[in-house]
């Protein structure tokens, strides 16, 4: 179960990019429950897998003596999670939400690179990738506020549609 968990049902496992992987898989978990759920369901849950996972990486750790393996992808799941429930979801934020966290996630800039390396454990694991969810969150909305500020919101992008709203929006294409 412990693996299952961590690796975010064997998500983690890829033999390439497993945190993109990781990544990938918690927005469309995220997406899901967008669906049916408001985004502060999504917020919410984010904070406590961030707080569930810490004791659980923990144990893992003091069993296999390794810190952050890479198999790991609970963090980036709660990260993106955070980053997704904080921006305003239209198709564009989300989009640019889970790139701007895979993008700070990789770098790990500023002070969630302190994190990932000055703190131990489970918080350690965990920390940088809320930080990194956070700041995605921001450059998720700022970059969304100078494309609509710019012109850019015309039919075509449809920058105004809530993300939720996409399968309707495809199936009137289709008919």
């Amino acid at each position: 179960m412990q693996k299952l968990f961590l690796t975010f049902f064997y998500t983690g496992l890829s033999p390439k990019a497993p945190g993109t992987v990781g990544s990938i898989a918690g927005a469309l978990a995220a997406y899901l429950v967008l669906v049916v759920l408001p985004p502060e369901t999504l917020f919410l849950s984010s904070i406590l897998l961030f707080a569930a996972s810490i004791g659980v990486i923990n144990k893992y750790e003091e069993q296999t003596g390794a810190h952050d393996d890479k198999s790991i992808v609970i963090d980036e799941v709660a990260g993106v999670w955070l980053a997704l429930s904080m921006s305003s979801i239209t198709v564009v934020q989300f989009f640019l939400s889970v790139v701007f966290f895979r993008v700070l996630d990789i770098t790990k800039p500023s002070i969630i690179g302190r994190v990932d390396r000055g703190v131990k454990g489970g918080l350690g694991v965990m920390g940088d990738d809320m930080l990194a969810g956070f700041f995605a969150a921001l450059m998720s909305a700022i970059t969304y506020a100078l494309l609509v500020k710019s012109g850019l919101d015309c039919e075509w992008i449809n920058l105004q549609m809530p993300f939720y709203e996409v399968p309707n929006m495809i199936e009137g294409i289709l008919k």
